[in-house]
């Protein structure tokens, strides 16, 4: 199974990059993290289209799609990594997490989630969310391996 993280906004040296690029390289499943900026000036609602669109042509066709979403679902990190488990033992080949910007996700991009992943109701800074996710990914293989770095 290949990971694909598209995700709004550049880590230009800020220091969850490498968080974040520590917790993929341990990863059993080769993954991808993928920068998109949208610049100028745009309505929220603008802003948030031309991203999805962006994101989109930044994950692979057929890929299925987890968009991280503080309205989604929020998962154990046991259930995530049983989601997980599911995916990969049902010979999915890609699996594409999108992470949006400062406005969120486009409404027509999270249609198309086969899961609205949340990491609860507070609101973290989508740099912050990458090296979360890279963490909860590598957290679910060692579950799924039988490894102890979990203790649940």
């Amino acid at each position: 199974m290949r990971l694909v993280i598209a995700a709004v906004g550049r880590a230009r040296g800020d220091p969850s990059a490498a968080l974040t690029a520590a917790w993929l390289e341990r990863l059993p499943w080769p993954a991808t993290l993928v920068e998109i900026e949208e610049r100028g000036r745009f309505a929220p609602a603008a802003r948030k289209a031309a991203e999805a669109k962006k994101l989109l042509a930044a994950i692979p066709a057929g890929a299925t799609l987890v968009a991280l979403d503080p309205a989604g679902r929020t998962l154990s990190s046991e259930a995530f990594a049983a989601q997980l488990g599911r995916w990969r033992d049902q010979g999915l080949r890609e699996l594409a997490f999108v992470i949006g910007g400062a406005e969120g996700l486009d409404q027509a991009l999270l249609a198309r989630a086969a899961l609205r992943l949340s990491f609860g109701p507070m609101v973290f800074a989508h740099l912050l969310a990458r090296a979360m996710l890279a963490e909860q990914l590598y957290r679910a293989s060692t579950i799924l391996a039988g490894h102890p770095y979990h203790r649940g």
